[in-house]
């Protein structure tokens, strides 16, 4: 054990759509959390790992805390309240020149419950034409909570994140790291290249479609000659008529998901990538426990 090491386990949390898988993503320096202008985009928590010289910091990013409206949205909240359980710190990510919310009051409660040491972290702040737009913010989040930090951020361009690095070392624990120094996530890549592709939906259609697809990887092989991977995904969504706007005239709206995944997947693995998708439907899969397992959602201590 060196105890000259450092770990530290952070929950990110906060409402939806404040910027917290850009967040994780941009203090990771590689992409492993997908990413879209939409509410409730991640479903389950994702762990990212920095390691830094003795520092260790191991990131849990979470669902935004919403209102369920289904099973699956009731595995979501739980996931973020199961997040916050047993971790070192959390960080609360907020949006610049916003009110506080009722997830973030919901929250901030559960840190007090917990004595819970936070970051507060204000995330967009290049969207703002003036920082002092930030005081009256900071001033009524302050009086919420007694935070260990105050960092305002914009995850999209990087203004502030070597700072929230400093203040969230501060809260790693000796004892050396949990993890080996070059881990990055916990994710599978079958689970990574299905991501993957459910950003590009996300990105590419409206409306009620992309909350209602899932997608699987039921193939990820690398050729033995190192020459490609192949990965074959499933989308299923809940409709016939989600499954037409899915596929498009003629294939259109599929093979445009297809070309953007496999940029980014060729991107990622550095090599030729082979994707081949196919669309089904199975209706109302986000209320059916077996099919939330299936598409590897793991709701046995969750719901119940």
């Amino acid at each position: 054990m060196d105890l000259a090491q450092k770990t530290a386990f952070l929950a990110i949390v906060g409402r939806p759509n404040v910027g917290k898988s850009s967040l994780m993503n941009r203090l990771l320096g590689q992409k492993v959390a997908i990413v879209s202008s939409k509410p409730q985009t991640t479903r389950t928590r994702i762990m990212g790992v920095l390691t830094e010289g003795p520092d260790q910091l191991v990131f849990l990013d979470t669902p935004g805390l919403l209102r369920p409206k289904d099973r699956l949205g009731q595995y979501m909240v739980q996931s973020v309240q199961a997040s916050v359980a047993g971790v070192d710190a959390a960080i609360l990510v907020t949006e610049a020149n916003t009110p506080i919310s009722p997830a973030d009051e919901s929250l901030i409660a559960r840190f007090k419950e917990d004595h819970l040491p936070a970051v507060l972290c204000i995330n967009k702040i290049d969207l703002l034409p003036y920082k002092t737009a930030l005081i009256g913010q900071i001033t009524a989040l302050a009086a919420k909570y007694d935070f260990a930090a105050v960092v305002p951020v914009s995850a999209r361009t990087g203004s502030g994140i070597d700072a929230l690095k400093e203040e969230l070392k501060k809260l790693g624990q000796p004892g050396g790291h949990l993890f080996p120094d070059d881990t990055l996530t916990d994710q599978p890549e079958r689970t990574l290249a299905a991501e993957c592709v459910r950003e590009k939906i996300l990105r590419l259609l409206q409306k009620e479609v992309p909350h209602g697809v899932a997608v699987v990887v039921d193939l990820l092989r690398e050729r033995e000659d190192g020459s490609c991977i192949d990965i074959r995904g499933e989308i299923f969504c809940e409709r016939p008529s989600h499954k037409g706007i899915l596929i498009g005239r003629g294939g259109s709206m599929l093979k445009k998901i297809g070309t953007l995944a496999r940029e980014d997947l060729e991107h990622f693995y550095g090599m030729k990538v082979n994707l081949q998708l196919y669309v089904q439907v199975r209706p109302n899969w986000r209320n059916q426990e077996n099919a939330l397992r299936a598409f590897g959602f793991d709701t046995r201590d969750l719901l119940k």
